[in-house]
């Protein structure tokens, strides 16, 4: 395993930029592909260990609006599959992205847990990690974010797909103020092909292996753009 490299290297940051409006996809899709052609992309997520790119590349955008922050992989994949069919049920197990997402900037106590699998099945916790190892953690699958969406779709003549969340800041915050301009966020995938190896990927990684997607002093820093972030 790659040798990890100092800790201010290993955290990257995105300005997440603020959208007037993004339609949910079921209601004009074509409006959906254009306002979401409008935002960036962040860079490839590569394997979690640091090792290299990942060999079915998965691109992820993200921006903001008052309500919510939203959140969309598009994810090339020849083998996409998933058994799991109730809400909270194990996704990890097979096929998945995911969301871990904490207000501040500091390294999270505390932070949510949110996956979505090709077939748009939804498992969302609430992480307490008091000393950033996966052996302490405590996880609230009785957790339901309040209010949050998600939709799953395909992509082109192969398996590949998409999946977008918009997280309601009022299931993220104590308060009904403004969010905060600093969150800290890994965005993850876990493609388990079945004619080939297993490949855990990640926006920053982790540095783990076996791969430990549980290491919130890993997690990236997200700056919300625009003029409506509190600082």
């Amino acid at each position: 395993m790659p040798e990890a490299p100092p800790r201010w290297a290993r955290c990257p940051l995105w300005t997440v930029p603020r959208v007037a409006a993004l339609p949910p996809p079921q209601a004009d899709r074509a409006a959906w592909e254009s306002a979401w052609a409008l935002v960036p992309p962040l860079p490839p997520l590569a394997l979690s260990d640091g090792s290299g790119a990942a060999e079915q590349a998965t691109t992820v955008r993200v921006a903001w609006d008052e309500r919510a922050l939203h959140v969309r992989f598009d994810c090339a994949d020849r083998d996409a599959w998933g058994t799991y069919r109730e809400r909270d049920d194990p996704l990890y197990e097979e096929e998945v992205v995911e969301v871990f997402l904490a207000p501040g900037e500091a390294d999270p106590v505390r932070y949510v847990e949110l996956e979505v699998s090709p077939a748009g099945v939804l498992f969302d916790a609430r992480i307490h990690n008091p000393t950033g190892r996966r052996a302490d953690l405590e996880v609230d699958r009785a957790w339901s974010c309040p209010d949050l969406t998600w939709a799953t779709g395909t992509l082109g003549p192969r398996q590949d797909w998409w999946a977008t969340l918009a997280i309601p800041w009022s299931a993220l915050l104590d308060t009904p103020a403004a969010p905060p301009r600093h969150w800290r966020a890994n965005f993850y995938r876990i493609e388990r092909p079945r004619d080939g190896a297993v490949e855990h990927s990640s926006w920053a990684p982790t540095w783990a292996r076996p791969a430990d997607f549980h290491r919130p002093a890993c997690f990236g820093h997200l700056s919300l753009g625009g003029p409506s972030g509190s600082s």
